[in-house]
């Protein structure tokens, strides 16, 4: 199983001092908050998508293409890729470039996103959020999988003759996953092509999680791409860590009632129990989310927010470092001591599985698509796969 961490990007004063960072210093501590990931060990550093404050993450791939550079080992991934606002053909193309600039150690995930006002921002209907997220996604697959595209749809002007360039890194586009938290319509999505699913649980409780992830399993197995138990299955979750568990509460508790995702609603402790938010000791959090499995079957990676509310870096630094020291080690060794079968993934797929796949089956397509003819010799040319 993976674990990493994700980043709704809110600009929030500290309620213990009042001081709040401006936008140039809260893009700049997610920087540092990706790279500490990646030297503590952490498999997965994901961004969100906003266009409005008090958020700051409005370039997804701006941000991960920099810590491409930067990072070693870690994935960069999407919290949210806005698939009904965005353009699939920008899309197509801004992450099949990250995915080229970080050798494939990304991958990305769908979603349309909690801010209502931002449909009518870039021309869209909110109420057209699912047939844009349908019918964009379904353009998106073709720009990858198809070197040269003619389509015609309800959302966006035709396209006669067009080539998304770069073309995905050796013929294979990125892996996707389909993020929701309450449409059904998004994980049938999700098991129709194939991808994965994550249920970014964090305001939910397990009951409607468990509901969730058992029909994306059994849609996955429907549509013929394995097992139920077989299929890619993600959740998000929340974590404060202290080593004394009533320390934790005591100094997470003014963050959490201030905080922008649920602030000014439920106590700590009622909204502790109806959601995976665990504020305590390594142990707990490693017995908690232990559980999970036995909820939704093993599952391949586990996303928590800890960024958020105001929490210094400082604090921030501090919590990836128990994180990925005291509940990761552990908490991955149960976890998958309970993954049923050999043959059900330990992992999402990597880019070199992936391709390996993709060549075993005869799907890769061009790395290049010119005007198919040689420049010096003048001979037809052939696709290439790297």
């Amino acid at each position: 199983m993976q674990f990493g961490i994700f980043s709704v990007s809110d600009v929030t004063p500290d309620p213990t001092t009042g001081r709040a960072p401006d936008d140039s210093e809260r893009v700049r501590s997610m920087l540092t908050i990706a790279q500490h990931a990646d030297a503590a060990g952490l498999d997965v550093f994901a961004t969100g998508e906003h266009h409005n404050p008090p958020f700051v993450a409005s370039s997804p791939t701006t941000m991960l293409g920099y810590l491409a550079g930067v990072t070693k080992d870690i994935t960069l991934s999407t919290a949210t890729t806005l698939i009904t606002t965005n353009d699939p053909v920008r899309l197509a193309e801004e992450y099949a470039m990250l995915q080229v600039i970080s050798d494939g150690r990304m991958d990305l995930m769908m979603g349309r996103g909690n801010t209502g006002p931002v449909y009518p921002w870039f021309g869209q209907d909110i109420r057209n959020g699912i047939p844009l997220a349908v019918e964009n996604y379904a353009l998106l697959r073709r720009l990858w999988t198809e070197d040269v595209v003619d389509w015609e749809g309800k959302f966006r002007t035709p396209l006669q003759g067009f080539t998304a360039t770069p073309r995905p890194l050796d013929g294979v586009p990125p892996f996707v996953w389909h993020g929701s938290i309450r449409s059904p319509e998004i994980a049938e999505q999700a098991a129709y092509y194939g991808d994965g699913f994550l249920h970014n649980n964090i305001f939910w409780p397990m009951h409607h999680t468990r509901q969730m992830v058992r029909f994306y399993r059994q849609r996955y197995e429907h549509h013929g791409h394995g097992r139920a138990d077989q299929a890619i299955v993600g959740l998000g979750g929340q974590v404060f860590l202290h080593r004394n568990s009533q320390e934790a509460v005591r100094q997470f508790r003014p963050y959490f009632d201030v905080a922008p995702v649920y602030g000014h609603g439920p106590s700590l402790e009622d909204f502790s129990a109806q959601t995976p938010l665990t504020v305590g000791s390594p142990q707990q959090v490693i017995d908690r989310y232990a559980s999970f499995v036995d909820d939704v079957g093993y599952y391949q990676r586990q996303m928590f927010l800890i960024d958020h509310a105001g929490l210094p870096l400082k604090t921030v630094l501090e919590q990836i470092d128990l994180l990925a020291g005291e509940v990761v080690p552990e908490l991955r060794k149960i976890v998958e001591a309970k993954r049923p079968a050999d043959d059900v993934p330990l992992n999402p797929p990597t880019h070199a599985e992936r391709v390996a796949a993709a060549r075993a089956a005869g799907r890769t397509a061009a790395t290049h698509v010119g005007d198919g003819v040689d420049a010096v010799t003048g001979a037809r040319a052939e696709e290439s796969v790297r």
